[in-house]
């Protein structure tokens, strides 16, 4: 007799993912993940939400949390979701995530979380003063993703750790109580080329909504000049363009334009070379403003358009919640009556 593996999730594919409303979105999230989401609504069913509970693992002023909900909403829509075909929410519209997470606290293990790099980052030497939301955050993004019964989930590097972790409490819930197959073990989407945007003032780190300089990245919301100002105060180098992508290698600054130009128009970083090589930054920085600007200026009118309008932007996450907590029910309901709890 052989041991045979447990069944598989049998149910349908669904993509989930979220943005923190922690700050304004620039360009590394477009290209990172906004623009994919508008693609991946058209592949399978797409539910995406604004990560209102995560982000109060660090202090949000209460002031502004729920304008910087909607302008999250307001940057997906923008980007091309469409609420008639994905589904478009406030994650703290859902009690489920938060009670489907307190089961997963009981099913994750300490050392699991132990392991977790991205909370040791965040804490460095002083963990003992970090919220211990900021300890179990990865739990609860197990919950997000697995309360919808998602199989798919867009990852950057930073978190296919937090994926893993999801995978390894869906497989321990689905063996400990005798549910083969309950829960799906979801799939990392990885975000491929210009997923990986650096800042506009040092080439070696991420674009970063934290960054104290507005000049290291292009907010959604910047208008055509200021888009076009940051682009040719954008740090390089003395060297002109080379023809190859390997003569790009040590000259991050230079590699991060030639990457955002690929990006921005659908084309590889040895395309662009190809067609830039031998030309100076002054001459490549004006074509990559002309570029940024006329893809990202119509995203950021159309947000300032939308943010005019805060009660359309209600109605939508308000419509869309509750399609989010009718998928989400179902699940919940099943994993009480798993887990024994009284139901009355």
């Amino acid at each position: 007799m052989t041991d045979q593996a447990p069944p598989a999730y049998a149910g349908k594919p669904r993509v989930l993912s979220g943005v923190q409303p922690s700050g304004d979105l620039h360009l590394g999230n477009y290209l990172g993940a906004l623009v994919k989401f508008a693609r991946l609504q058209h592949e399978m069913e797409t539910f995406i939400f604004v990560a209102d509970l995560h982000a109060i693992t660090a202090w949000q002023d209460p002031a502004k949390l729920k304008h910087q909900v909607r302008e999250i909403a307001a940057a997906y829509l923008a980007t091309g979701l469409d609420p008639k075909v994905a589904t478009i929410f406030a994650q703290s519209a859902v009690p489920a995530h938060a009670e489907l997470a307190w089961v997963f606290n009981c099913v994750a293990r300490l050392g699991w979380l132990d392991r977790m790099t991205q909370f040791k980052d965040k804490a460095g030497k002083h963990k003992e003063r970090e919220s211990v939301g900021l300890y179990t955050y990865p739990v609860l993004q197990a919950a997000d993703i697995l309360v919808y019964k998602a199989t798919h989930v867009p990852v950057g590097e930073d978190q296919r750790q937090h994926l893993e972790l999801t995978r390894d409490i869906a497989a321990k819930f689905n063996h400990d109580f005798a549910a083969p197959g309950f829960f799906p073990l979801p799939e990392a989407l990885t975000q491929g080329p210009g997923a990986r945007i650096m800042s506009l003032r040092d080439g070696s780190v991420k674009m970063s909504k934290s960054d104290p300089s507005d000049n290291s990245r292009i907010n959604l919301t910047d208008d055509a000049d200021a888009i076009s100002q940051k682009i040719r105060k954008a740090r390089t180098d003395a060297d002109v363009l080379p023809e190859k992508l390997d003569d790009l290698a040590g000259r991050a600054e230079a590699q991060n334009l030639v990457g955002v130009y690929a990006a921005l128009s659908g084309r590889s970083a040895q395309d662009v070379l190809t067609e830039f090589a031998g030309q100076g930054f002054g001459a490549f920085k004006p074509k990559l403003a002309d570029l940024a600007v006329s893809v990202m200026g119509p995203i950021g009118g159309e947000m300032r358009r939308l943010l005019a309008d805060p009660g359309e932007i209600d109605r939508i996450l308000g419509a869309g919640a509750e399609r989010a907590r009718e998928v989400a029910a179902p699940t919940l309901a099943e994993v009480k009556r798993i887990v024994g709890y009284w139901a009355g």
